[in-house]
């Protein structure tokens, strides 16, 4: 049965995502490479998209990125406490490092599937490209 639901929730998510693509005006996005105390890489499978992911998303209106990234992590993976937060691109708000993210998973979510950690070395292989392209270009830095 869980099963079953899953899979009807994965299609619903998905249909209502494409159809709210076409027709909501883009916001600013933020996502946030969210580190363990044992520096291992949060990622998330959402219902409605392949490939892991960073947590993330949209930006509300008058928003600042920090505000934003440390929401959606805990909108998306039960963020309990983190430690020191900072930009990971020079410049740019799009892409933030949380340092030390401990959290506690919803039972169940309409948007995120399942939440991994992984070494930044052991990635799994079917990240989203924009995932792969900011981990590897980050690898120093995380």
């Amino acid at each position: 049965m869980a099963g079953l639901l899953d899979r009807l929730a994965r299609a619903v998510a998905t249909t209502v995502f494409r159809l709210a693509r076409g027709r909501v005006r883009a916001r600013p996005g933020v996502h946030a490479i969210a580190l363990t105390p044992d520096r291992r890489v949060i990622l998330v499978k959402l219902r409605y998209a392949p490939g892991w992911r960073l947590p993330g998303g949209g930006r509300d209106e008058g928003e600042d990125a920090e505000e934003s990234a440390l929401r959606e992590l805990r909108e998306e993976i039960g963020m309990t406490s983190f430690g020191e937060v900072r930009r990971a691109l020079p410049g740019s708000d799009e892409l933030l490092i949380v340092e030390d993210v401990c959290y506690r998973p919803k039972r169940w979510s309409w948007e995120v599937e399942k939440i991994i950690e992984v070494p930044v070395d052991r990635l799994p292989h079917n990240l989203s490209p924009l995932t792969r392209r900011w981990l590897s270009s980050l690898r120093g830095a995380v």
